[in-house]
């Protein structure tokens, strides 16, 4: 085994150790240090995607809809 698989066992056991409360708390930190530089990369891109939807309703290109109209679409294609 690897020196990075013997620690990843290491850690699982101590972490199994640990009451059912510290253990999801473990588990939040450790998925939230993951999916934190996904987080800010997907932020980003809806920042950017927002700005552009904007810019298209303020010079008149975009194609708005009324809500009904969208559920309706909605309705029709899951049917």
């Amino acid at each position: 085994m690897s020196d990075l698989a013997d620690l990843v066992s290491e850690l699982s056991q101590k972490a199994q150790t640990l009451a059912p409360a510290d253990r999801a708390r473990l588990a939040e930190l450790l998925l939230d240090s993951i999916h934190q530089g996904a987080s800010y990369e997907v932020e980003s891109a809806w920042d950017e995607e927002l700005q552009r939807r904007i810019e298209e309703v303020d010079r008149g290109v975009a194609n708005l809809v009324s809500v009904e109209a969208a559920f309706a679409q909605v309705r029709r294609a899951i049917q």
